[in-house]
């Protein structure tokens, strides 16, 4: 999980969204028929410009072997069969390696082992929704590609009321460990400290039961990674709705070694192309993650 200062944030995996599924089915509607991601991908097509720039150590065997934690859905996650890697981080950076006349080979890694894997040359590129940030800058090249904050769902039409700066007296949902739980704890803080009632924050082990329990009307509200709840809302089939937009948005990056500043350039630039010729766009909107769009990919920004 993530936080905005770079710790990883809620997840759900290929499990997670599984019992996800299972759970909205309990609750008396039909699973959702329209996934996001559904549909052919997107291609690129090669630029040779951009293939010149690609170190020959690198592009000497057609592929980038990228290292990847497969659980955090709709990012990067494992496909039915257990072993495919898909998701929209997975089908973008698919993109920039076509635009370098590459191929991207996604290895499922832990995910506190991938900067190191970089570093030690096991892995060409992480990409697994790592948040930019000082530290992880002194450990690799970091090349800007998206940007994501927190994102509140409730239930669809908000039949409790719920309003993200006054949400005392109502019950929120949240998974454990995740920057959303410090955030919902400084909300209820302000409410007690103006004499309104605490909200009641219910922690769960993982997102899927954080989703269930606004499903079922156990709680009001929930907060988590702005992709998280789009893919939440989607699965749901109608049932949940997003509550306004996300806030505190921080920069995600891909990770270079730190000695493969032109390699980092190259990906910098074929991620620029993307954008300008309206892959990317087209990726994340198929993903419905296209709130989390950026016009400028930086390295270390």
């Amino acid at each position: 999980m993530f936080n905005i200062t770079g710790r990883r944030r809620a997840a759900v995996g290929v499990t997670g969204a599984a019992l996800l599924a299972l759970s909205i089915a309990g609750c008396g509607e039909k699973e959702a028929t329209e996934q996001p991601g559904g549909g052919a991908s997107v291609t690129a097509t090669a630029d040779s410009a951009l293939s010149a720039k690609v170190p020959d150590a690198i592009k000497a065997d057609g592929k980038i072997v990228v290292g990847s934690d497969t659980t955090y859905a709709p990012a990067e996650f494992l496909d039915t069969d257990g072993k495919t890697a898909i998701g929209f981080d997975v089908e973008l950076f698919t993109a920039v390696a076509a635009k370098l006349g590459l191929k991207a080979e996604f290895v499922s890694a832990p995910f506190g082992d991938i900067i190191t894997g970089v570093s030690s040359g096991k892995y060409e590129v992480g990409v697994s929704s790592f948040t930019i940030n000082d530290e992880r800058k002194t450990q690799a090249n970091m090349v800007s590609y998206y940007q994501v904050g927190t994102q509140w769902v409730t239930k669809k039409g908000n039949p409790a009321g719920v309003a993200i700066d006054n949400a005392c007296g109502k019950k929120i949902a949240v998974q454990k460990d995740t920057v959303q739980v410090e955030d919902i704890q400084k909300r209820s803080k302000a409410c007690t400290d103006a004499g309104k009632p605490a909200i009641t924050v219910e922690q769960f082990p993982g997102q899927d039961a954080a989703t269930a329990a606004v499903v079922s009307g156990k709680d009001d509200a929930m907060l988590a990674d702005y992709p998280v709840g789009v893919f939440a809302v989607t699965k749901s089939e109608g049932q949940l709705d997003l509550l306004d937009k996300m806030y505190e948005a921080a920069p995600y990056g891909y990770v270079v070694a730190k000695d493969q500043a032109a390699f980092a350039e190259a990906v910098r630039d074929a991620t620029k192309a993307l954008i300008a010729d309206g892959s990317y766009k087209a990726i994340l909107d198929k993903w419905k993650v296209g709130d989390g769009a950026i016009t400028d990919p930086a390295i270390n920004p």
